[in-house]
């Protein structure tokens, strides 16, 4: 049952003003609009919360995350019915983003009791060394405080109430106050009260997660400008997020801003692999850019190719594979405003010509398909710009020399692909360096769309992709973002954290 209020320490708590959700399909509900007196409420619970929290055993907190998988797949049926209703997704997506979103907890329940994260080092006392003595030293990783996190528009459930950031957060021994997106409130609430009944399971600190809803520009700034917060973890636009990450950096005390803010996720189609597959792989590409809709940040956006005709029978197979697909349903009608002014954009490009245009109004999206010379490229910086849905833009380059250059022109990316065979190991050679300081996932013969949840994965890169390149969003190194180390320095050993006991 949808409540409609904001959750700030253990109770539902209304606003003064409502917002109407605007769903897909079926009818609006109403939504408490989150003000920075909610904030500031939830902020001062996080920090009630933290001297208790940042306490507990790993086991305790191990069983917690267990807990509020437990409770999300309890609501499945109501979570996937009511996230197709406000997203357009069809209800196999929300299944599976919602399996993704508890895999990912217990995975960090998991992470947790193994303790290597912790990193502890030890330093034994040396005191009879010359000239002076050594004292003993201990190290350990700690929670930093409270984390604000900033819902995804793109996976309403991964990236979003108890996405990766809430969760790794959580198992670092940190609170997290999240302001949710309006794309889907009530998916957000019910996965709140998933959280809830977690935390009067475990007998937590009620301040150990708020969630605040809907909300002017003020409640977000009002977040990361809140002297309680220690963090920020967010997943956005570049303009959205760089706004963020400035204030977090004007104020008094600064504080670490994690953003995921946008890549275009370059592919490179090497000859021999483009003279063997081009067919097959324009097709796959074809599949990978207009999943979803195209609105995964790890949407492969451009395609590499030398020009001539193997590069002609790879573009021919993309846009056979693109002209089968129809209109998909985008998840806001901003999202859709923005794509057809981000084809707009391109189209106008000087040099630019179309492969495979059609039609797409209100909160529809079609594929787009264009193609470039790598000289006109090298010159536009607007079409390193991404384009946020199903829209591929193909750059014939001369030769391999030039395939070089685009890959040094490029911006950070979360993930760059190579296409080739063994055949082409040569002719990468050069590209591999030149990709490592480039893109946080590097891929050979694949498609970036789909992140796995993984000890190794790496999600994030060099600016603009994320404002972090030592960090990732997914993966259970992405709790690093949250700990930070602290040395004790001959300490007795019954007041050291109980990790080092």
């Amino acid at each position: 049952m949808l409540i409609g209020k904001h959750l700030i320490a253990g109770e539902w708590v209304a606003g003064d003003a409502t917002f109407a959700s605007a769903p897909a399909t079926g009818p609006a509900h109403d939504y408490a609009i989150g003000t920075p007196a909610h904030v500031d409420a939830a902020c001062v619970a996080a920090e009630a919360a933290f001297a208790s929290y940042s306490a507990t055993t790993r086991e305790e907190r191990a069983v917690f995350l267990e807990r509020i998988a437990t409770e999300i797949d309890a609501r499945g049926a109501e979570i996937t019915e009511i996230g197709s209703a406000e997203t357009g997704f069809p209800a196999a997506r929300l299944e599976g983003e919602r399996g993704r979103t508890t895999v990912q907890l217990r995975l960090f329940a998991s992470h947790i009791r193994a303790g290597d994260y912790l990193d502890r080092r030890t330093d034994a006392a040396l005191p009879d060394r010359k000239p002076l003595p050594r004292p003993e030293i201990r190290m350990i990783q700690r929670p930093v405080g409270p984390v604000a996190v900033f819902g995804a528009s793109n996976f309403p459930l991964a990236f979003s109430v108890a996405g990766g950031d809430t969760a790794s957060a959580l198992a670092a021994g940190c609170p997290v106050v999240v302001k949710g997106h309006s794309a889907h409130p009530g998916t957000g609430e019910i996965v709140a009260q998933a959280i809830l009944a977690a935390i009067r399971s475990c007998r937590l600190h009620p301040g150990v997660f708020s969630l605040v809803q809907g909300g002017r520009r003020d409640v977000g700034e009002a977040l990361v400008r809140h002297p309680l917060i220690h963090a920020v973890g967010f997943t956005g636009s570049l303009a959205g997020g760089r706004a963020l990450f400035d204030l977090c950096a004007s104020r008094p005390n600064p504080i670490p801003f994690f953003g995921e803010l946008g890549s275009i996720n370059p592919m490179f189609l090497l000859p021999n692999a483009l003279s063997a597959r081009g067919a097959q792989i324009g097709t796959g590409w074809a599949g990978s850019l207009s999943m979803g809709a195209g609105q995964f940040c790890t949407n492969p956006g451009i395609a590499v190719v030398v020009d001539g005709p193997d590069a002609d029978t790879f573009v021919a197979a993309a846009t056979a594979a693109l002209e089968q697909i129809g209109a998909q349903t985008m998840l806001t009608d901003g999202i859709a405003s923005a794509y057809r002014q981000g084809r707009d954009r391109v189209a106008a490009s000087a040099g630019v010509q179309e492969i495979l245009t059609s039609v797409c109004d209100m909160r529809q999206a079609t594929p787009y398909l264009f193609s470039v010379s790598g000289d006109d490229w090298l010159t536009n910086h607007v079409l390193g710009e991404e384009v946020f849905g199903p829209l591929g833009l193909v750059l014939r380059v001369r030769d391999m020399a030039q395939m070089l250059d685009i890959a040094q022109s490029l911006q950070g990316q979360l993930t760059a692909t190579l296409h080739l065979d063994p055949a082409d190991s040569e002719l990468a050679r050069p590209l591999v360096p030149v990709l490592e300081r480039k893109a946080g996932r590097i891929l050979a013969n694949g498609f970036p769309t789909g992140v796995e949840v993984c000890d190794a994965m790496v999600h994030g890169g060099p600016y603009p992709a994320s404002t972090n390149f030592g960090a990732t969003s997914v993966g259970t190194l992405s709790i690093r973002r949250w700990l930070r180390p602290v040395a004790w320095q001959n300490f007795p050993v019954d007041l050291l954290p109980v990790d080092f006991r």
